[in-house]
């Protein structure tokens, strides 16, 4: 019984790559200021490495888009009672809610009502689409911790407690190796274009954008035939799936586990899906196209819905289009390779990039956001 009033317990829900990667920094940052704090919840890889024992792998059900989700409807309504039966099992102190947005208002929902303290990292994205979102999380958390400094004046203007704890990616993004040694470590030749393919952390980003970028390589492959290609593998990425389409394609392309910044900074241009990963590359200032496709009813609610001009953070972030963006239809082998052959062979328009994706980067802040973010937790734990 002593032990139990000693021991501060949080619980983390996260269903996506980002969103595990986050609350494991959280975790690590938490757990050198408070040893012995005790984290449980759903996530993947990198929460366990960090420490937190997980109740489910959520890489399992980690989908994006309305169709998709009806697909894993009763698979992911399932883990939802789970993990609503977990909370009332492990009667935690706090819980922390890291993106994975439906999934986590409703467990939020049921934490709140159970008298369970909420507190909401990463914001859903209220100012693309359906702002009326603002009241209806704000009746289920303690606390909206966001990433973006424009995102507080949502909140504020509707009363929801929110902090501005900023992005952790700025903290995260950083090569272990230099350019030089990562280059040679990679057996990549200095001398001539290194192209990336980045094309993203889910099986379905995968199977949609996979075969639109080796396609697209093969296509440049022909226009500069010293290009050399890499791909950074996602942990929640399967070799068999990778290697599937890979043995399909009559292209050479290098596959790197568990080194994205060393393998971004290696790259003259990057071919990346939308989300996270493009704010990473524009934090490591490397020219880049955004390439992504949706199932058609997803795409069609999501045009009706959405209310911002850009998919790509990068561009959100700096007010216009500096990054290409291929949507749906327009993400062809074809454009892709032309977009990625004007920032090859033109190098002002890719210097011009650089400059821009320097802008994203200042108006991100300082950095420190892990830390922030850790000192807002301890400010919500009982003493």
């Amino acid at each position: 019984m002593i032990e139990h009033w000693c021991t501060i317990k949080i619980f983390f829900s996260a269903g996506e790559s980002s969103g595990d990667q986050h609350a494991a920094n959280l975790f690590t940052e938490l757990r050198t200021q408070r040893p012995s704090l005790i984290g449980v919840g759903m996530g993947s890889v990198k929460m366990a490495e960090a420490g937190i024992e997980l109740c489910y792998d959520s890489s399992k059900i980690s989908v994006i888009g309305v169709a998709e989700v009806l697909g894993r409807y009763i698979e992911i309504r399932r883990v939802l009672k789970a993990m609503q039966n977990a909370l009332l099992h492990e009667q935690p102190d706090l819980l922390i809610c890291v993106d994975y947005k439906e999934f986590n208002y409703q467990l939020a929902k049921f934490a709140k009502k159970h008298g369970i303290k909420v507190l909401f990292y990463v914001s859903p994205q209220v100012w693309a689409w359906r702002r009326d979102r603002v009241k209806k999380y704000g009746a289920v958390i303690d606390m909206m911790a966001v990433i973006f400094p424009f995102e507080s004046a949502y909140y504020e203007a509707e009363n929801v407690p929110v902090r501005y704890v900023g992005h952790p990616s700025i903290d995260k993004v950083i090569p272990k190796l230099s350019k030089q040694d990562a280059l040679a470590t990679f057996n990549l030749n200095s001398d001539v274009p290194v192209v990336g393919l980045v094309a993203g952390s889910r099986v379905n980003e995968i199977k949609r954008l996979l075969p639109i970028m080796l396609s697209a390589a093969q296509q440049l492959k022909m226009r500069f035939p010293t290009c050399q290609f890499i791909l950074p593998q996602a942990d929640s990425i399967s070799d068999e799936l990778i290697g599937f389409y890979l043995n399909m394609a009559d292209i050479d392309v290098r596959v790197i586990k568990h080194q994205q910044y060393d393998v971004m900074q290696c790259c003259d241009v990057i071919m990346t899906c939308s989300g996270t990963a493009t704010l990473e590359i524009a934090l490591m200032n490397i020219p880049m196209v955004i390439c992504y496709k949706l199932n058609a009813l997803t795409y069609w609610l999501g045009r009706y819905l959405v209310k911002t001009r850009f998919i790509g953070l990068p561009n959100i972030i700096f007010g216009e289009g500096i990054v290409r963006e291929l949507i749906q239809h327009d993400a062809t082998p074809e454009n892709l390779a032309n977009e990625v052959s004007r920032l090859l062979s033109n190098p002002s328009a890719a210097q011009m990039q650089r400059e821009n994706l320097n802008i994203v980067r200042e108006k991100l802040g300082q950095g420190g956001g892990i830390q922030t973010m850790a000192k807002l937790v301890f400010e919500m734990l009982p003493e």
